[in-house]
Parts: C-alpha cells; sequence; structure tokens
C-alpha cells in the first residue's frame, strides 16, 4: 500500500494546531501570574494609571525614574497657591530629594519648628493672619483674648521665627502679616496633617519583607 504523504501532512498540521491552542492560552495567562511581572526601576515599583490626569501621572513617572535611578529614598514634587486678604503666594518644588527632608529631623531643624507654632494659641493667631492681615486688637476680638498682653505673649515667638512680620509699609504700625516666603510651608506643613489623618491618596506596600 501506497503512503498517502498528503493527508499524513494535512494529520500532522492539524496536531500541532490543537497542541498550539492548548499551550496559547497558558502563554498568555503567565506573565499576569509572575511575580516579576510588576515594572521596577531600580528599588522603585512604577504606580500605573494612580490618577486620572495624564499629566500628573507624567511627573509621578518622572519621579519614580529619577528616585530608583538615585537611589534615594523618596522624591517629591508639590506645587500651590493660596490668596487671600488681597495678598497671593504661589509655589512649586520639582523633584526635591526625601532625604534632604529627613535630615531636617537629625538635625533638630524639625523639632524647632513644631516647638514654635504647636500650640493651640499660635495655630489659631496663624490662621487669622493667613486669612488677612490683623492689629493686636483685632487678634484680641478674633481668637477670643481678655487682654492685648496675651496675643503679644504668643506674637513674640512667630515673629522670632520670621513666621509673621509687622507689615510698616503697606498695612501700617502695628499690623501683622505672614510674611509671604512662610506661606507655602504653613500650607504644605498642614497637607502633610492631612496625609497623616487620611491617607486615601496613597499606594503602595509596607510590609516586612518576606525572608529568604
Amino acid at each position: 500500500m501506497e503512503r498517502d504523504y498528503g493527508m499524513e501532512i494535512d494529520e500532522l498540521k492539524r496536531e500541532l494546531a490543537e497542541i498550539k491552542a492548548l499551550l496559547l492560552p497558558q502563554k498568555q495567562e503567565e506573565p499576569s501570574g509572575r511575580a516579576d511581572a510588576v515594572e521596577r526601576v531600580g528599588h522603585v515599583q512604577k504606580m500605573k494609571e494612580m490618577y486620572p490626569d495624564p499629566s500628573i501621572m507624567t511627573i509621578m513617572d518622572r519621579l519614580e525614574n529619577n528616585c530608583g535611578n538615585s537611589g534615594d529614598t523618596g522624591r517629591i514634587t508639590y506645587l500651590g497657591v493660596f490668596a487671600s486678604g488681597e495678598r497671593q503666594s504661589s509655589w512649586v518644588r520639582n523633584d526635591v530629594s526625601a532625604d534632604q527632608l529627613l535630615a531636617l529631623i537629625s538635625d533638630h531643624t524639625a523639632e524647632k519648628v513644631l516647638a514654635c507654632i504647636g500650640s493651640r494659641d499660635r495655630l489659631g493667631i496663624l490662621l487669622s493672619i493667613l486669612k488677612k492681615p490683623m492689629t493686636v486688637a483685632q487678634l484680641v476680638e478674633e481668637c477670643g483674648y481678655n487682654s492685648t498682653g496675651q496675643v503679644y505673649h504668643h506674637l513674640k515667638p512667630l515673629l522670632a521665627a520670621d513666621l509673621i512680620t509687622e507689615d510698616k509699609k503697606n498695612e501700617g504700625k502695628g499690623v501683622y502679616v505672614i510674611q509671604p516666603h512662610r506661606v507655602q510651608g504653613i500650607l504644605m506643613l498642614l497637607a502633610g496633617i492631612s496625609d497623616m489623618v487620611d491617607p486615601t491618596y496613597t499606594q503602595g506596600q509596607w510590609e516586612e519583607p518576606a525572608a529568604k
């Protein structure tokens, strides 16, 4: 009997097609289940589609790349605007090293600043003056003090820390305003406190790595 090579080839093709059909789904599913499918730059894991605005994600992508390539613990970009009492402060800081910020703890700068403003009275005065320039008499009424002496007691450390100043040139003698170059820091400090209270906008892992 003569062999029908054409039929044998067709049968072989059919069998190969069946084998391919069986193997293909496994190849498609494999990458998503592999741990090394997570994209990383150095020690930094890339967070995709974290925010709906593509322009924001472009900035995040650049921060992740710079952080991973530099070996820093973090990179931060922040910007904002604050307008109140016919005054405005706008700021942009880009690609700031988190290691530089953490150094403010070890050199005791952070504790000095927090000690200066870390009371309800001083924070209340800062809030009032942030809204608009105010005199001591106005602060007595706004903040509920009984005397101007109480206000001066709390103004003194704020003046010494250069957080507020008497704006003799624009508003007149005895009128206190927030130093323009301090508005950013006060607002960003409050933003940090907000993130401590509500971590909604954070993604990532903070568990101990598995033992090898």
